[in-house]
């Protein structure tokens, strides 16, 4: 266990690209992965829960906790809505002896990877086509057209980051997809990551 201490998987992918369905996957086979629960300022969507979907912050106490350095990545994502990952939850997880798997957004993904260099990996998930996306993300039920369209032309944008990360994953089918992300994790953590 101690090589896998303070190690992080990092998985990035524009919005509808299926890296929640993956990184359900990943969390429901591998109990050695604990799932790192971002905060955000957007309110619940659904049946979402507060601490176990996202920590629902307020915009006054999110930017608080910017001012008091307490996260290892941010960003306003869209107006007026951030996102983050607090080091205490990456202290929590790493307390129980488990790995932090983060979804995070693609900028976020990239600052965490240059903050913790070879004690992280980081996945990047490239969905078959922004046609694809943009379906995936209207089957959704929970976007307008509007906020479809701006997650569909702020994914173009994310796209041209892919080959900066560890490794790029093709989600064509989601059980491959799911397959080869496992694999480069075991490969990652080392023997350890299965027991």
């Amino acid at each position: 266990m101690s090589e896998t201490l303070h190690k992080v998987i990092i998985l990035t992918a524009p919005s509808g690209a299926g890296k929640t369905s993956i990184t359900k996957y990943l969390l429901a086979n591998f109990p050695r992965l604990a799932f790192s629960v971002s905060a955000t300022t957007r309110p619940p969507r659904g049946a979402e829960q507060d601490g176990v979907d996202y920590h629902y912050l307020s915009l006054a106490k999110f930017e608080g906790l910017i001012y008091q350095n307490e996260f290892l990545e941010y960003e306003m994502v869209y107006e007026g809505v951030y996102y983050g990952t607090l080091k205490s939850e990456l202290d929590r997880i790493w307390s129980m002896g488990k790995v932090p798997v983060l979804d995070i957004d693609v900028k976020g993904a990239l600052r965490v990877q240059k903050q913790l260099g070879d004690k992280s990996i980081s996945i990047f998930i490239m969905p078959p086509s922004v046609d694809i996306l943009k379906e995936r993300l209207k089957n959704r039920q929970t976007e307008t057209e509007e906020s479809i369209q701006t997650r569909i032309d702020k994914a173009a944008y994310e796209m041209s980051f892919s080959n900066q990360f560890t490794a790029l994953v093709k989600n064509e089918v989601l059980e491959t997809a799911c397959a080869e992300t496992a694999t480069l994790i075991k490969n990652f953590l080392g023997p350890d990551f299965t027991k």
